[in-house]
């Protein structure tokens, strides 16, 4: 069974979240309370989006007076893409 291919949850970050709430990375970072460079390493897609992180874009979506966004939402996205990847190499395999 072939799956789609879901988006890393960071290049929805990075495509639609903060040109809409015309951020850039850092100041996005500061809001979360991490570093420029963890976040940058998210949206670039070069590192998962963690329990942890989630909580911290769904309090700041809750701060933004967004609704929607909750961690389980994130970390959801981010184990769809992750097993997509692994169910890719197993069929290569």
């Amino acid at each position: 069974m072939t799956m789609y291919n879901p988006p890393h949850p960071g290049s929805i970050l990075r495509q639609d979240v903060l040109p809409a709430l015309k951020m850039t990375v850092t100041e996005a970072a500061s809001e979360l309370g991490v570093s420029r460079a963890a976040l940058s390493r998210v949206v670039n897609e070069h590192a998962a989006i963690s329990p942890e992180m989630a909580l911290r874009i769904e309090a700041w979506f809750r701060r933004l007076g967004y609704k929607g966004g909750r961690a389980e939402q994130w970390v959801g996205m981010q184990m769809d893409h992750d097993m997509w990847l692994a169910r890719k190499k197993w069929e290569a395999a």
